[in-house]
């Protein structure tokens, strides 16, 4: 099996891990990773990569992120989801513009503190693992940038929208905020990806990579067998001189270099394009 650059849909109840783990045995294959870990309780689109291209994950356009949610407003959960759920609050329905003016409220630059059930890092330990071991903590503040979030369906007390969100964002979070404007508390009972930059799921069809880089092209004057050996490259010797990272494609080979002050480094060399199958 050849290097491979695909989107697969992840089930419901599932670890992301524990799905590659399925895909690898199913392609058979040794070497596979994933971006963008979604929750067990989650499901959607998932980058899923073979081989060599592992190591295009942190080059690829994987922002905007869309999900679609569904809100539980009454329930309580401490990890903002249905997994934790223990107590539940009645309450009469909402007017459906109070829903529409919330979930406008929600779009543009907003700050709120992630989840104490998340993968963020407390002085080297996973958040999760530290708040189910009933340990004390607390996570610092961050910020998101919602572009959209529209209401799907409203059948009390369970509030589905769509919402599109900068990379690094928690839907979990942004539907307690929601609950919290109308009032009451709320949690998660479902959560789908639908897609990541342009990343869809499509059938695991194999992508081309350089159709979801997230880098300009950049064009090197010098002798090719330059970079295919891996040698020092003059700033003097590429079409754009500017500082930033470039990607250059010689005979469906990449390469991937950073121009600074320092001069030019290689982030990923001699990358075979060819072949893209299965």
């Amino acid at each position: 099996m050849s290097n491979r650059l695909f989107v697969a849909y992840k089930p419901e109840g599932t670890v992301c891990n524990h799905f590659l783990s399925r895909i690898k045995r199913r392609y058979g294959v040794k070497k596979a990773g994933f971006s963008g870990t979604l929750d067990p309780f989650a499901k959607g689109v998932l980058i899923v990569a073979f081989g060599s291209y592992t190591k295009l994950f942190r080059f690829l356009k994987k922002a905007p992120k869309r999900y679609r949610a569904t809100l539980w407003i009454g329930a309580h959960s401490p990890s903002l989801d249905i997994e934790k759920i223990d107590r539940v609050e009645q309450m009469m329905p909402f007017h459906p513009d109070s829903i529409a003016i919330v979930l406008k409220s929600m779009i543009g630059r907003i700050t709120y503190v992630p989840p104490k059930y998340s993968a963020k890092k407390i002085e080297g330990e996973r958040a999760y693992d530290l708040a189910r071991a009933d340990k004390a903590f607390e996570l610092k503040h961050i910020t998101s940038e919602v572009f959209d979030c529209t209401l799907v369906h409203y059948a009390h007390p369970f509030l589905t929208f769509d919402i599109t969100i900068s990379e690094g964002g928690y839907v979990r979070s942004i539907g307690e905020m929601i609950a919290r404007k109308l009032g009451f508390e709320g949690a998660l009972s479902a959560l789908e990806r639908l897609s990541e930059g342009d990343f869809t799921y499509e059938n695991e069809r194999a992508l081309a990579p350089l159709d979801y880089l997230d880098l300009p092209r950049n064009t090197y004057w010098g002798d090719p067998s330059d970079i295919a050996l891996g040698r020092k490259l003059a700033v003097e010797n590429f079409e754009c001189r500017d500082e930033g990272v470039y990607a250059l494609v010689i005979d469906e080979v990449l390469s991937i270099v950073q121009i600074s002050a320092n001069g030019v480094e290689y982030l990923l060399n001699s990358l075979s394009l060819k072949g893209v199958t299965c």
